[in-house]
């Protein structure tokens, strides 16, 4: 099933989309939660009751006066007030290339734990426009990713039960000011300021009911489900991208493990994958530059329109814009 969060009358709702019509849950069902924090909250009771309400939707019995249009809904996050938001680092082909690049060997801990950063949960954003600022556009990238979402509380999750903490999948597009983080994390630390500005995923939340058709094992020596679903991002029309979710190396299982350890995961909590092989500039300049010194370096710029398509998934589209100011911190360093 697929569900989103949209606005109308000022407010966040939660809806079913199907056949390219979004159902009003709280109109179809007063008893369900009228928010996808409500019900990733409620999930274990609510979700069955989805299933049916899908169900009466496909054969006729919920008319499509419960909805509207998808081109008439003003998507957002899915998840729109995630409790938490962490990022991982799963493809070993985009860590392997972004080293090779750097002419730096292979770091072997990579096989050893999957890692993950916090990010900015309060900078998420769904479809729509990405206001940026000055020194954000001092090599302003993507990052091609998925990205779970915590449906139940939990504390030292093994990877082997893990998937059942997992509410459904999402694009996600990791937004990354390249000379702001480069130059933070000089000092070990970090990434801030280089991320913390947007944080995209959407447009729909999958859920793994949906997904069962596309499972593949995963990586020899991993455990947890996997999916084969392609990834590809589109800057104004031209793709620049070309994964698939099957790559990952982590699991997100293992990844639920690692971020549980001592610690309690929150109904609501976003995990994202880390980027796939290809699925950013910093990655693709390098390999450019590396196979030819000529190579122009591509960034995003004010205006540019980023695609995001994965399998199953939809396709999330964003549009940067600059913000009305000359103010930069990067011309306050002392």
């Amino acid at each position: 099933m697929k569900l989103v969060s949209y606005l109308q009358d000022g407010h966040d709702h939660l809806g079913l989309l199907l056949n390219d019509y979004v159902y009003n849950l709280e109109a179809v069902h007063p008893e369900l939660p009228n928010s996808m924090g409500m019900l990733l909250n409620y999930w274990e009771d609510s979700f069955p009751l989805l299933q049916d309400i899908e169900k009466s939707i496909e054969q006729g019995r919920v008319g499509k006066e419960k909805g509207q249009p998808l081109a008439q809904v003003q998507l957002l996050a899915p998840v729109p007030f995630p409790s938490s938001c962490r990022d991982g680092y799963a493809f070993r082909q985009h860590v392997e290339a972004a080293r090779r690049n750097r002419n730096v060997p292979m770091i072997p801990e990579f096989d050893q734990y999957p890692i993950f950063y916090f990010t900015n949960h309060h900078s998420i954003q769904g479809p729509g426009k990405v206001r940026c600022m000055p020194d954000h556009f001092e090599k302003l990238d993507f990052e091609l990713e998925v990205a779970i979402v915590i449906c139940k509380g939990g504390r030292n999750i093994h990877a082997e039960e893990a998937d059942s903490y997992i509410g459904g999948l999402m694009i996600m597009n990791d937004m990354s000011a390249r000379r702001l983080q480069m130059e933070e994390m000089l000092l070990n630390l970090g990434p801030a300021k280089g991320k913390d500005f947007s944080t995209i995923i959407g447009p729909v939340l999958v859920t793994l009911d949906e997904l069962a058709a596309f499972e593949v094992p995963a990586k020899e020596g991993h455990t947890g489900k996997n999916w084969n679903l392609p990834m590809k991002c589109f800057v104004n029309g031209v793709q620049v991208s070309d994964g698939n979710v099957n790559q990952m190396d982590w699991t997100f299982a293992e990844i639920i493990e690692r971020c549980s350890y001592g610690v309690d995961l929150h109904a609501g909590d976003v995990i994202g994958s880390g980027t796939v092989g290809t699925g950013c500039f910093l990655e693709l300049n390098g390999t450019g530059k590396l196979n030819n010194p000529d190579y122009k370096e591509q960034w995003l710029q004010a205006g540019d329109v980023v695609e995001m398509e994965v399998g199953a998934l939809g396709r999330l589209t964003n549009t940067i814009v600059a913000e009305d100011t000359g103010w930069s911190i990067l011309k306050r360093k002392k």
